[in-house]
C-alpha cells in the first residue's frame, strides 16, 4: 500500500474544538468568532489584551532558492511547529492564505503535506472564511470608483495613460491579463485598455498583511497610488474617495483567521501576499497576536531566503517592530542538485533518475546556493539553522553533504522527516531552533529609510543577491526620480525578479558571480509601503495548463470532496 494522499491523511484528523486550542494559548474565548467547527477569526482586541503574556520566540522559516516544485517551506513550518511540543514546548504557526488559482492550477493547495497540515485541507484551500473574496471586492471597488471618475469628467487630471491600477479576480485566467474596457457606446464608460491580476497580487493583499492595526489599514488604503497626472502627481484612492469604503469590506478580513495542525497545534493563517511583486508573508496583526501564544512563533516567508526572508528582515520587521531570534533555512537534496546545473526539473514531470542517484559531489557543487543563503541570514544578523527536509529514497551520503556545508558556516543542521512522520520527525530540527534562539540576537536591517531608492536597490542587489551591481534603464531611472519627488523614496525595495534563481535569471542556479541586475520599471505600492523594482517579466496572472488540478477534483456521491491536494 502507498503512502495516503494529503486529503486522505486530513480527513482523518482528530480536531479539537478551536475554544480549547485559544484557551491554551492565552486567547480571550471572547475574542473569538466561530466560523463553523474548523475556523475561526480572532478579534484584534485581542493584540492589547494578551500584550501582558510572555513573548515568544520569533522564527522565521525560509529555504534554498527553490526548484519549480519547492523545497517544503510549508511543511517544514508545520513540522516544526509539532516538533515542539514533542520537546515539551509550546509551538505556534503563522502562515498565508492558499489562492484558489494554484489550488486549481498546477501547484495545488497550501495547506502542508503528508503528516505536517493544517486542517481541515478543504476549508483552509476553498474560501477559508472569505478573505480573499474581500481583498477582490476591496480592490475592484476602487477600480470602479476610478473608472466613474474617468466617467465623469477625471476631476483630477488623471493620465490616461499612466493609470497603474487594474482589476482583481482569484482565478488563473491569462485572458485576461490585457483587457479594454468601456466599450459599446458612451453609457458603457470610457474605453481604455487595462487588465487583471491574480488577487494575491493585490495591492491590497500587500497592505492588509502589513498594516498594524484597522485604522493603520484605512490611512494605508488612503495612500494607494492608482495612477498619476501628465505632470507626474499621484492620484490616490482617498483624492477618489473609496478608501473609506474599503476599509469597510475588509473590517472582517483584517482577523486572522485560527485553525489547527493535524496534532492540534495552534495555525494562524492570514493574508496571502504575491511572493515576486510583494513581501510573500503572512500577516502583521497575526504575528502580533501569534506572539503571545506560546513559547515559539514560526513565521514562513516565501520562496528563497533572497526573496521572501529578505522581505521579512527589511519590510515586514520594519513595519512590525518584531525581531526574529532565529532563522530556519529549508535545504533539499534534490535542491541543491538542481543547482549543480546538470539537471532539468519540471513541475508536473518526474524527477529526472540521475537526480536521485547517491552524488555527494553533486551536492557540494550545487551547495553554493545554500552556502549564499547561510551568508544572507547572516548579514542580518540572524541566527540561521539549516532544515533538511528528507524525501523518501534520498541517501546517507546526501544528508551528511548537506550538514558538511551548514559546518562550514558554523550552522547548525537538522535533519527533519515531518512529512512521513510528523511532529515527532521534527524533534531534532525543534531542538536546533531551540539552540539558535536562546543565542543573543543581532537583527539588524539592511538599510536605511533615508537612503536613495537607487542605493538600496543596489544594496539588496549586490549584498544578497551577489550581483556586481545594478543597472538601470531610462524608464526605472524617470519613475525613481518622480517617485522621490513625490516624497516615496523612503519606502523600502521589493525587488521583483525569478524566484528559481539568486540572479534575475532563472536559468543561472547555484550562486552567480560576474552579473548586473537589470532593472526594467520600478512601480510603487504606497498603500503597501514600499517600491517594486520589476527585473524580468513578472506574470501577475498565472495561467492554466493544459491538465491543471481542477480536472482531477470532485464531489463524490456521499458528498466529500476528491482528488484536492
Amino acid at each position: 500500500m502507498g503512502f495516503p494522499s494529503d486529503l486522505e491523511i486530513a480527513s482523518k484528523a482528530q480536531l479539537k474544538p478551536l475554544a480549547d486550542i485559544a484557551g491554551a494559548s492565552g486567547i480571550p474565548l471572547e475574542c473569538l468568532e466561530p466560523y463553523g467547527s474548523g475556523a475561526a477569526k480572532i478579534g484584534l482586541d485581542a493584540i492589547a489584551k494578551m500584550a501582558d503574556r510572555p513573548k515568544a520566540k520569533y522564527v522565521v522559516v525560509s529555504a534554498i532558492t527553490p526548484t519549480p516544485l519547492g523545497e517544503g517551506k510549508t511543511t517544514t513550518t508545520v513540522g516544526l511547529g509539532m516538533g515542539f511540543s514533542h520537546i515539551g514546548k509550546q509551538g505556534v504557526i503563522a502562515v498565508r492564505q492558499p489562492s484558489m488559482g494554484p489550488t486549481f492550477g498546477i501547484k495545488g493547495g497550501a495547506a502542508g503535506g503528508g503528516y505536517s497540515q493544517v486542517v481541515p485541507m478543504e476549508l483552509l484551500n476553498l474560501h477559508l472564511t472569505g478573505d480573499m473574496h474581500a481583498v477582490t471586492a476591496a480592490h475592484n471597488m476602487c477600480s470602479a470608483a476610478l473608472d466613474a471618475h474617468l466617467y465623469h469628467g477625471n476631476e483630477s487630471g488623471l493620465d490616461m495613460h499612466n493609470i497603474t491600477w487594474r482589476r482583481v479576480i482569484d482565478v488563473n485566467d491569462r485572458s485576461l491579463r490585457n483587457a479594454v474596457i468601456g466599450l459599446g457606446g458612451r453609457l458603457d464608460g470610457v474605453p481604455r485598455e487595462t487588465g487583471f491580476d491574480i488577487t494575491a497580487a493585490s495591492e491590497v493583499m500587500a497592505t492588509l498583511a502589513l498594516c498594524t492595526s484597522l485604522q493603520d489599514l484605512r490611512e494605508r488604503l488612503g495612500r494607494i497610488v492608482v495612477g498619476y497626472t501628465k505632470s507626474g502627481t499621484p492620484v490616490t484612492a482617498e483624492e477618489l474617495k473609496v478608501a473609506g469604503s474599503m476599509a469597510v469590506i475588509l473590517m472582517e478580513a483584517i482577523k486572522p483567521n485560527l485553525m489547527q495542525t493535524l496534532e492540534n497545534t495552534p495555525a494562524l493563517v492570514h493574508t496571502g501576499p504575491f511572493g515576486n511583486i510583494a513581501t510573500g508573508n503572512s500577516s502583521i496583526v497575526a504575528d502580533r497576536i501569534g506572539i503571545h501564544m506560546g513559547d515559539y512563533l514560526i513565521t514562513e516567508a516565501g520562496f528563497g531566503a533572497d526573496m521572501g526572508a529578505e522581505r521579512f528582515f527589511n519590510i515586514k520587521c520594519r513595519a512590525s517592530g518584531l525581531a526574529p531570534d532565529a532563522a530556519v533555512l529549508v535545504a533539499t537534496v534534490r535542491g541543491l542538485k538542481a543547482h549543480s546545473g546538470n539537471h532539468k526539473i519540471v513541475a508536473g514531470k518526474p524527477l529526472p533518475e540521475d537526480l536521485l542517484k547517491e552524488n555527494p559531489d553533486e551536492v557540494h557543487q550545487g551547495g553554493d546556493n545554500l552556502r549564499k543563503q547561510l551568508e544572507n541570514m547572516r548579514i542580518h544578523g540572524c541566527t540561521p539553522v539549516v532544515a533538511i527536509n528528507v524525501f523518501p529514497g534520498d541517501h546517507d551520503g546526501d544528508i551528511n553533504a548537506i550538514k558538511e556545508i551548514a559546518e562550514e558556516f558554523n550552522a547548525r543542521a537538522a535533519v527533519s522527516m515531518h512529512f512521513t512522520e510528523g511532529g515527532a520527525g521534527a524533534t531534532e530540527l525543534a531542538h536546533a531552533v531551540a539552540e539558535a534562539a536562546e543565542e543573543e540576537s543581532n537583527f539588524q536591517v539592511l538599510y536605511p529609510d533615508e537612503m536613495s531608492l537607487r542605493d538600496k536597490i543596489t544594496t539588496v542587489a549586490t549584498k544578497v543577491y551577489g550581483a556586481d551591481g545594478a543597472e538601470f534603464s531610462p524608464q526605472a531611472n524617470k519613475q525613481i526620480d518622480n517617485y522621490e519627488a513625490n516624497g516615496f523614496g523612503n519606502l523600502p525595495v521589493c525587488i521583483a525578479k525569478s524566484h528559481l534563481s539568486l540572479s534575475h535569471d532563472a536559468s543561472l542556479k547555484g550562486a552567480p558571480t560576474g552579473w548586473t541586475l537589470p532593472v526594467r520599471e520600478v512601480r510603487a505600492s504606497v498603500g503597501a509601503g514600499f517600491v517594486y523594482p520589476i527585473c524580468g517579466d513578472m506574470r501577475t496572472m498565472p495561467g492554466l495548463g493544459k491538465t491543471p488540478a481542477l480536472q482531477h477534483i470532485d464531489i463524490d456521491a456521499d458528498g466529500n470532496i476528491v482528488g484536492l491536494s
